[in-house]
């Protein structure tokens, strides 16, 4: 099987219907949106090498969920992101946010190399976010999708600032402090 098939070399390409669209459709571009997440999700997970296992699988199952999450939005009566997956979002959140100190300022993101990736992936979970908010607009999905990926970029921040907790970085507020 050939890596190239040229037929998106005039701007337009196939969905699973078979029916042509231009690179820019809204579809094409949550689905691509989805798919740099998933990608920055698996730098991620090579960042944490081989520490972090239980994290490391948990974002590789959200990898996989957001394969889920794409089939939904492309095939026709394909339906598996459900709420739950969202309520297991809930649950890590606040077990994560019980792990670290209440913030009481906005931070600056970054800190480790794993907590700044993560920060990273939130934002990119936000961009994919809002891709599959204006798909839903043309083309209304099930509401399990908007929730699931709502929460997630929640998640990834809960994530970021434990694992920079962990490694002993302390946040730093958005305003500088007054001396």
């Amino acid at each position: 099987m050939k890596i190239y098939t040229r037929v998106g070399d005039q701007g337009m390409t196939k969905q699973i219907s078979g029916r042509m669209v231009p690179k820019t459709d809204a579809q094409i571009v949550a689905l691509g949106d989805l798919d740099e997440l998933e990608s920055w999700l698996g730098n991620v997970v090579a960042i944490m090498g081989n520490t972090h296992i239980a994290e490391r699988q948990e974002l590789q199952d959200i990898q996989r969920k957001l394969y889920d999450l794409q089939a939904d939005i492309s095939v026709k009566r394909h339906q598996v992101m459900v709420p739950a997956d969202t309520t297991r979002l809930e649950t890590r959140i606040d077990q994560l946010t019980a792990e670290v100190p209440v913030l009481k300022a906005f931070i600056l993101p970054g800190g480790t190399p794993t907590g700044a990736a993560l920060q990273y992936a939130r934002t990119v979970a936000r961009r994919a976010e809002r891709s599959v908010v204006r798909l839903n607009q043309e083309h209304p999905l099930e509401p399990a999708i908007l929730t699931y990926l709502n929460r997630l970029s929640d998640f990834l921040f809960a994530l970021a600032r434990a694992m920079n907790w962990r490694e002993g970085y302390q946040e730093v507020p958005s305003k500088p402090t007054q001396a």
